[in-house]
């Protein structure tokens, strides 16, 4: 090995070590947060919030740029805001926690409209904090397209987190209210000692293949024009396997021959779900489709070339002159958008000759 390979070798060595442990270092401070109430309570004078209300978070648009920035706070700036609105600032203990800064910043998300009984006039007041703040609360699923990747996976995990604190405040066998943790990591009813954590429902995301097209399709519930992959609810009791081969044949009576898993994401409507995406193979000379309407409003066979000029349309999708809209695919950030990209990509691959 030359000098310089070894002084390379050892450079690249040292900043993978500093990479991982940076990532411990970060991921056993967040479970001392979860575990000790009292550290917890103590980060949030240290730390920064990025606020909501009723689940929308509050975001300052970028001048000259279609884009959202997520601005966060502090303890001190948090607790003067409270004071301005007439609020309790014990009310900063309702927060959830959602990360940390490799410095040890704990970063938590607060929602400012949920539970809060001293607001008379929740439009009013919900206007004084957006002017005060300098910003707007907007619905998550508008925002996320403007997001940058960071921005749009904390704040998707604390909206997440805010809905599930809010509708699961009562233990479902002695019907007691549950009383949620410093950090929000759990919530146990005082009367049985049962503790309750946050829940996310598997889902299946499928691209269909034939082998030359692939296989998309669109709920009445979608935008104009959008197709996606297949997605569905596992049952208790399937595998992942299972839940797709089941999927396939009840929404467009297809088999499938093999599949493949790619990868997984949360996402946040309408309650928490983890997309699992997986590649899935349909029997040759098996391809007819027969759409299931209680499930789907259309389901189609898509070329390669028609799925890569898709891809590169950009929004907003407006309705043509004969009254149709064009054909368009969930965005980036979407887990569909990748499985449809490497089934482009692979598709591409196969193609070329030998």
């Amino acid at each position: 090995m030359s000098l310089y390979c070894g002084i390379a070798c050892r450079r690249k060595s040292f900043w993978c070590y500093r990479l991982l442990s940076t990532y411990i270092s970060k991921t056993r401070y967040i479970f001392e947060l979860k575990e000790d109430d009292d550290a917890c309570k103590k980060a949030h004078r240290t730390g920064a919030f990025y606020l909501f209300h009723n689940l929308a978070p509050l975001l300052q648009k970028l001048e000259h740029q279609h884009q959202y920035l997520a601005p966060r706070h502090s303890f001190l700036e948090l607790e003067k805001l409270l004071g301005k609105l007439g609020q309790d600032t014990q009310k900063i203990e309702d927060s959830v926690l959602i990360g940390c800064s490799g410095e040890h910043e704990a970063w938590f998300a607060l929602d400012l409209g949920l539970n809060n009984p001293s607001s008379t006039n929740d439009s009013l007041q919900k206007l004084e904090m957006e002017t005060e703040l300098k910003g707007s609360f907007v619905e998550l699923r508008k925002a996320l397209l403007q997001l940058d990747v960071k921005d749009a996976s904390l704040l998707s995990m604390a909206q997440a987190l805010l809905r599930w604190h809010d509708t699961h405040q009562f233990c479902s066998r002695s019907g007691q209210p549950t009383k949620k943790n410093m950090a929000g990591s759990k919530r146990v009813c005082p009367s049985n000692n049962i503790i309750y954590y946050p829940q996310m429902a598997p889902v299946v995301i499928t691209l269909v293949s034939d082998g030359t097209r692939c296989l998309l399709v669109r709920q009445s519930s979608f935008p104009k024009g959008m197709y996606s992959a297949l997605a569905g609810f596992c049952d208790i009791g399937e595998t992942l396997e299972e839940a797709v081969r089941r999927e396939v044949a009840e929404e467009v009576g297809l088999e499938v021959e093999r599949l493949q898993y790619s990868a997984s994401q949360h996402w946040p409507f309408p309650n928490s779900s983890l997309m699992i995406a997986c590649h899935a193979t349909v029997k040759p000379g098996q391809t007819e489709i027969q759409v299931n309407s209680r499930e789907l409003e259309a389901a189609s066979w898509f070329s390669h070339d028609e799925v890569a000029t898709a891809l590169r349309r950009k929004g907003p999708y407006s309705q043509q002159k004969d009254g149709s809209f064009p054909f368009w695919l969930p965005p980036r950030l979407a887990i569909a958008h990748r499985l449809i990209k490497e089934w482009l990509e692979n598709h591409k691959c196969s193609s070329l000759p030998a």
